[in-house]
Order: C-alpha cells, then structure tokens, then sequence
C-alpha cells in the first residue's frame, strides 16, 4: 500500500492526502512532527534522505517528492488528469506557478504568522515582505478565476488542487480573502467538489483509530 509521510496543517501535505482521498486510493499516513525535528531523524532519513515532507512511498519501495508531482502520479488515467495535451500542460503552467509565485510567500507568512505566532513580532519585516510577495501571485490568480469555476475549462482537475493547498488558508498568513473575490468564489467551489476533505481534517482519521 502507499504511504504518505505528512505532518498536519502543511498545505502541502495536504494536496496529495486530499486527491487519493478523493480518488479512493488506499493507503497509509505517517505523520511527522516537523516542529519536533522529526523530518531528519535517522528513522525518517532511511526513508527520504532529503528530510522533508511530504513524501509518498510507493508500492515498490520508490519514492515521489514534491507535492505536485505526486498529484501528477495519483492523477494518471482518472477524472483528475486534464484530458488533452493542451490541458494538461496548461494544468503544469499553473502548478509551476504555484510553486513559484504563492506557496514561497503564502507558506512561510502563514507559518510565522499562525503555526508559530510566537516568531510573528521577530520575523515581521520577514513577513511583511512575503506578503507583499504573494499579493502579486494572487492578483493574478484571482484575475484568471474571474468568471471562472474552477482553473481550467473542463472542470475540476489537479491543478485547482494544487493552487487550493495555500492559498485557501492566505488569511493564516495575514492576507484577506475579501481582497480577492473571484478566489473566494472558487475556493467556495472546491469545497462542494464530491469527496471534499478540509485541511484541518488530516490525521482525524488516525486519531478516531486510536
């Protein structure tokens, strides 16, 4: 079965545990305590030796990082893959920009901001300037959507995915949602999308087991 080695709260994290849940594909999570360290504990190392999550561990034993290349493996032959070539490649153009343009700022304004508020006032300058950062992204996002469902024509696909792990949570990182409406109204979308987990769900399936 395949693992997923995520730690909660992480938006990337969730883009993967949120498309197999949506997809129904089995398999396990492994949660790793990153405030903890655990990410470079020599256990973890054995496993990925870059010390990060997320990471999916594969049925044979191989390993994919980067939380939008593991959409892009779950989402071979299902409903989630654009359909054409065209599609598809702008799905890519969109997840590069996701990981260009709004997680760089989005992630580690959010993180300072409400993850570890105790950095807030020490890192502020730090803060201040991711979302400046992302402010620039989003406006461009939220032109995109305008008039839009979802990112592309065809409907819901790994790309709004992609661009939903942080930016659904921007307000986290002291931006306001108001300021974009068009990304209101899709993340809205998203939301009512069948199979529609929230972030602050991974790992509740753990804990009822326990």
């Amino acid at each position: 079965m395949i693992t997923l080695f995520a730690c909660l709260g992480s938006g990337n994290c969730y883009k993967p545990w949120l498309a197999m849940t949506q997809l129904g594909i089995p398999f396990e999570l492994e949660l790793i305590d990153v405030l903890k360290g655990e990410q470079k504990s020599p256990d973890y190392l054995r496993v990925n030796p870059l010390g990060v999550v997320p990471y999916l561990l594969l049925n044979d034993g191989r390993g994919i990082g980067e939380s939008n290349a593991m959409l892009w493996y779950l989402a071979e032959g299902s409903n989630l893959m654009p359909g054409t070539a065209e599609a598809r490649a702008e799905a890519l153009q969109w997840m590069f920009f996701e990981q260009s343009k709004l997680e760089p700022f989005i992630s580690p304004a959010r993180f300072f901001t409400t993850i570890l508020p105790e950095e807030r006032e020490r890192r502020a300058t730090d803060i201040a300037q991711w979302q400046v950062a992302a402010s620039t992204g989003l406006a461009r996002l939220d032109a995109h959507l305008s008039g839009r469902k979802f990112m592309l024509p065809e409907g819901f696909t790994i790309a709004d995915i992609a661009i939903f792990g942080y930016v659904h949570v921007l307000e986290e990182a002291g931006l306001k949602m108001a300021d974009y409406p068009a990304i209101y109204r899709w993340c809205e979308a998203v939301r009512h999308v069948d199979g529609y987990r929230a972030l602050a769900e991974l790992g509740s399936d753990l804990n009822q087991a326990a």
